[in-house]
């Protein structure tokens, strides 16, 4: 689990989301895990499903710039955006784990998703993607069609991994 989480976290700075080792409180909204101004915190012993980084990197990634540096912990407190919500995090989190070639169950793992972790992985792999119009809203990918014409590939492959 150790080396997932390492090649999560290098993905994650890679692309401009910081993500940091350090102390999360007992009663963070995830176990070992919380946003702190728009970054990921994590205890890695604490961590108990490595894939919440990306689904929370999704949250982070998805909102206009302009807004990422106030987000916090459960994000209950962070005002809308359009197209940067709950769908839009996960849409872009299985694009992350497409990207890195994991399998659908280290983000759709038996402790999230409100116990439809298995149906999410059977609406993905059937190539229905909930969440996906907002990230072609967003500009962060193309549809098949827009993708041809720009000769690029269309989502769960994205045209960039942070929210202008």
């Amino acid at each position: 689990m150790s080396d997932l989480i390492q090649v999560l976290v290098d993905f994650l700075n890679g692309i401009g989301i910081g993500a940091y080792e350090g102390a999360v409180p007992v009663d963070s909204f995830l176990p070992g895990l919380r946003i702190v101004d728009g970054c990921l915190i994590y205890d890695r012993a604490a961590l108990r499903w490595p894939g919440d980084l990306l689904h929370e990197a999704g949250h982070i990634a998805t909102v206009p710039a302009a807004m990422r540096a106030g987000l916090n912990d459960a994000l209950a407190d962070a005002p809308a955006s359009p197209h940067g919500g709950e769908a839009e995090a996960t849409a872009w989190a299985f694009a992350a784990l497409t990207h890195l070639r994991l399998p659908p169950s280290v983000l759709f793992h038996e402790g999230g998703y409100h116990g439809k972790s298995s149906g999410l992985i059977l609406t993905y792999a059937a190539g229905v993607y909930p969440g996906c119009h907002g990230l072609l809203q967003a500009v962060m990918a193309l549809g098949a069609a827009d993708a041809a014409r720009a000769g690029v590939q269309p989502y769960p492959h994205l045209i960039r991994w942070l929210r202008p």
